[in-house]
């Protein structure tokens, strides 16, 4: 699978696409600032204190699902710079925890890509998978996006 380090065009975005994003080690500041943001100040995410998470079945300094989704999209959004217009729906599955210091990557299939009705829109459906440094996939989503298709100006220059 193909780690991807710039923009796909409409071209590239076929039908059984398959690649790979770089990576992104969550860290305790990264932690800190989602949960002051969301306010997901759940004791799992917001306590180190051992009385406060002898309850939980997880160990560790667990990260929000919503922290680890919004970064996996951002990893997987890099390669749709310039074709993407917006985000219609989404399918997510939690496999396994993500800790602190664990460093994420996302693996995108594309499955699906047809024209609208609309001239220079399409709607593209892929299947994404976020997986840790272990190898081990910690959550799954399917994406479904509205995207800029040939006649908007769009270019069309496919890959290597």
């Amino acid at each position: 699978m193909k780690t991807m380090d710039r923009a796909l065009y409409w071209d590239d975005l076929a039908p059984g696409l398959r690649h790979r994003s770089g990576g992104r080690t969550i860290t305790e500041a990264d932690l800190v600032n989602f949960v002051n943001a969301s306010w997901l100040t759940e004791g799992l995410f917001t306590s180190v204190d051992s009385a406060e998470r002898e309850h939980s079945v997880l160990s560790g300094r667990v990260v929000p699902g919503a922290l680890v989704y919004a970064y996996a999209e951002g990893l997987a959004k890099r390669t749709m710079e310039g074709v993407g217009l917006a985000f219609l729906e989404a399918t997510l599955v939690m496999r396994a925890p993500t800790r602190v210091g664990d460093t994420i990557h996302v693996e995108c299939e594309v499955v699906e890509r047809k024209l609208t009705s609309k001239p220079g829109r399409a709607v593209l459906r892929s299947c994404i998978d976020v997986v840790n440094q272990e190898g081990a996939t910690v959550m799954t989503y399917t994406a479904v996006r509205l995207i800029r298709a040939p006649g908007e100006g769009i270019a069309t220059k496919a890959l290597p």
